[in-house]
């Protein structure tokens, strides 16, 4: 063999070497080589911003009315919170009407007693009706609770567990129920033209929010025979979302979804039915979203669906143990550490000074009857 031959022989065996797996947005050789998929739940756990719904005092404290900016740019704040601090409403819309602790239905992780029922009615813009399909969000409060973003290269994955109720029991409408999302960002670039001034490229910040979504076919609805549900991943390079998993009426119950993101950039979506530790077989796919590259992670959320008409309200799923894990942790771990510290000595200083107002309180008392004894 000639030596032009040789060389190429084995530039094409490098290259080779770093594929990813077909259909997992494989877009350039820097993109392929970090693009492996490692399976969600990979890690340290960080318990600070995930919640098993244990507490006997959990409670969301609804202050209406909601924030509906992404339809008619009103925010209204104070937005709501839960009383654990754990999760809150976001501005662009509002949050899910009835949020309750409830039991945790049959089959599901062992030693949980409690869950969280989620269901929403009055979607959209406060007191107006659309009669299309609106959604409300439950957003995990970690960059709060963090003090900012979690980069990329520290290799977040969120999990949950969601039980899907008998087909009876679902609003009856074909379409999106219920959503599983994370918020993500990157550095977008974009040439933006301008009259008579020709054109610039300007580079921003730009939000996404990659997920899953848990859709009904309901026989109800023409050429339709049983009811079934399907899984859909948001989003395709091409920003469309696309059908991943068919889940019959047969497997409603619980089920575990999970995503990963790589230090590439790219996101990896799992899902089985049941609640056991996803595994790398439940991998469903891998995908750069809109064609972005994620640098930042910035937390996770839930959206419940429904038509917005002020009389039926969505399916009531349930979901449990939302968890963030990251394999690269000790950043944040750092940062917890400081922040329940800090949280302990102001407790401890309240503590302290509610036992001095007591004492005081006391000698006063003291002090009174005496007088009235002399």
């Amino acid at each position: 063999m000639s030596r032009p031959y040789c060389l190429t022989a084995v530039i094409v065996l490098i290259f080779t070497s770093f594929q990813i797996e077909p259909g997992c947005g494989q877009k350039s050789y820097s993109r392929s080589i970090n693009s492996r998929a490692f399976v969600p739940g990979t890690g340290t756990r960080i318990d600070y911003v995930s919640d098993d719904f244990e507490g006997t005092d959990w409670r969301f404290v609804q202050n209406l009315p909601k924030s509906s900016r992404e339809n008619d740019d009103q925010v209204r704040s104070p937005t709501g919170y839960s009383v654990n601090g754990l999760w809150h409403e976001g501005p662009e819309r509002g949050h899910p009407d009835s949020m309750q602790v409830v039991p945790t239905p049959e089959g599901g992780l062992e030693g949980s007693t409690q869950a969280l029922l989620i269901r929403t009615l009055n979607s959209g813009v406060p007191g107006s009706r659309s009669y299309d399909v609106q959604q409300d969000d439950l957003i995990a409060n970690c960059i709060s609770r963090l003090g900012g973003t979690i980069s990329i290269s520290e290799m977040p994955s969120v999990v949950v567990r969601v039980y899907l109720p008998p087909a009876d029991q679902w609003e009856n409408r074909s379409g999106p129920q219920f959503g599983f999302r994370a918020s993500v960002s990157t550095m977008a670039t974009e040439k933006k033209s301008f009259l008579f001034f020709g054109s610039r490229t300007e580079t921003t910040n730009e939000p996404y929010w990659p997920g899953m979504w848990i859709n009904f076919r309901s026989k109800t609805s023409r050429r339709v025979k049983e009811d079934s549900a399907f899984l859909t991943i948001r989003a395709g390079t091409n920003g469309r979302d696309f059908r991943a998993l068919n889940i019959p009426a047969d497997q409603f119950g619980w089920w575990t979804l999970g995503m990963s993101f790589t230090a590439d950039g790219m996101v990896h979506y799992y899902a089985h039915a049941g609640v056991e530790d996803l595994q790398a077989e439940d991998h469903l796919a891998s995908k750069f979203p809109y064609n972005y590259e994620a640098q930042r992670f910035r937390t996770y959320f839930f959206d419940a669906c429904n038509k917005n008409d002020g009389k039926t309200w969505s399916t009531p799923f349930v979901i449990d143990d939302p968890q963030l894990y990251l394999v690269n942790a000790s950043r944040v771990t750092s940062i917890v550490a400081r922040k329940q510290q800090l949280a302990q000595r102001k407790e401890a200083s309240r503590q302290a000074k509610k036992q001095q107002a007591s004492k005081r309180t006391t000698r006063k008392v003291a002090s009174k009857r005496g007088k009235r004894s002399r």
